[in-house]
């Protein structure tokens, strides 16, 4: 079985990283990848928006599957392009990827069908949305209607934040036509807990559950990030409260997506907040999320190549996962996520402790060693039979390395363990 794999992060790289541990698979390419993935992989020069390149490559090299990682070629519509060169790919079509792309066409969709997520309004005019906070008050959420690489959302904890957010967003186009519509939502408060599932034709093989830390700095803290790290399992997300999250929201949404004649394959990824009236939704994506990618695939025990063929030919399948506990770290760049300072030197990531995972994002090799080239550079993971000690050999690891330009958060995982 030979896979491509779609992208270029630290998400790809775990995806990447699984397929090369399934006897199943006998290559893995990757496009374009990063410096970072040549040793899981064969990289290719071909960009995530190239299709027709791609599809040739899949097509000359007899390529088993493609599997699409980031959301925008799944936006732009590679699912559609592979499907009519009869190409097997994994992910959601054009239409289906609205999920993720178009917040307000979310929003409706869980109205239309009774799936439980905040109170909302959507705009396109400053004045009319700054009305609208102003009787509504703060705290407040904001988020660009569109796609804006995780940036999109602000949660504004005062009225001036939000008032600012709207200007930002519609007012000097911050994510060009991705905020030109906003949808603000009332404040939802609660524990968070991201819940992924692979979808195709009805099937639904839900994953263990995550949590990811998305402000840049330690006690949550500092701005809204892509992800400062994570760690699976959640112990204070009872298994009632994943059952009930199963059933009133992730099944209602893959047929309600059906229902609307935009049936979904793919990564539904479900962000969920648990209130006192239940879990709630308060953001689909429409693929594997990152960080959680990297602290959830390293769990599955099930060969990923046979799952996946199993998942496309519509056969059963047992997915099966590991009960060890793992804590995820983010390294980031100094300045993001804002101003990023690229060109910063890793230490040698070989020093590791051989026990931990590594995947590589924002990384490029030069002469013999890795540079920082992104906003999150590589993601450290430790699995143990406990999240403590899994979070303890993480920072062990990395307390004894030099991390010169960049950062990371020393608190990961603080929810489960204080």
């Amino acid at each position: 079985m030979k896979v491509l794999v779609i992208g270029s992060g630290g998400r790809e790289h775990a995806i990447v990283r699984q397929f090369k541990n399934s006897q199943s698979v006998t290559e893995v390419y990757v496009a374009p990848g990063n410096d970072g993935m040549k040793h899981d992989a064969t990289c290719l020069a071909i960009k995530a928006l190239e299709f027709e390149k791609l599809a040739s490559f899949v097509r000359e090299n007899g390529i088993s599957l493609t599997f699409v990682g980031p959301e925008q070629p799944l936006a732009a519509g590679i699912v559609d392009y592979f499907e009519a060169e009869g190409l097997r790919i994994f992910g959601p079509t054009k239409a289906a990827a609205q999920i993720e792309g178009s917040k307000s066409f979310a929003k409706e969709l869980m109205k239309k069908y009774d799936i439980p997520t905040s109170d909302y309004e959507t705009f396109t005019d400053v004045n009319d949305a700054k009305d609208y906070i102003r009787k509504m008050g703060a705290p407040i959420v904001v988020k660009a209607d569109g796609l804006a690489a995780g940036k999109g959302v602000i949660v504004a904890m005062t009225l001036q934040e939000a008032l600012d957010a709207v200007e930002d967003m519609i007012g000097n186009q911050k994510f060009g036509d991705s905020s030109s519509r906003v949808v603000i939502e009332e404040f939802l408060e609660g524990e968070e807990f991201s819940y992924m599932s692979f979808v195709h034709n009805g099937q639904i093989y839900p994953m263990v559950i995550a949590q990811d830390h998305k402000r840049a700095f330690d006690g949550d803290r500092g701005p809204n990030t892509g992800g400062m790290g994570a760690y699976s399992p959640v112990p204070h997300i009872s298994e009632d409260v994943i059952k009930q999250a199963y059933n009133t929201i992730v099944v209602p949404t893959v047929e309600a997506m059906t229902k609307e004649g935009t049936s979904f394959t793919g990564i539904l990824y479900a962000g969920l907040i648990l209130t006192s009236e239940g879990s709630k939704v308060i953001e689909f994506n429409a693929r594997f999320g990152d960080p959680e990618t990297q602290v959830v695939l390293p769990r599955m025990t099930s060969d990923f190549g046979d799952f996946m063929t199993s998942l496309m030919d519509e056969q059963p399948f047992e997915l099966e996962w590991s009960n060890k506990e793992i804590v995820g770290v983010v390294i980031a760049a100094n300045g993001y996520p804002e101003h990023v300072e690229k060109g910063a030197s890793l230490p040698d990531l070989t020093k590791l402790p051989a026990n931990l995972h590594f995947f590589h994002a924002g990384t490029k090799e030069v002469k013999g060693h890795f540079v920082g080239n992104g906003g999150r550079v590589i993601l450290v993971a430790a699995q143990a039979s406990s999240l403590k000690e899994a979070q303890q050999q993480v920072y062990d690891a990395l307390a004894d390395m030099k991390w010169d330009g960049f950062f990371y958060r020393y608190d990961i995982g603080w929810r489960a363990l204080t």
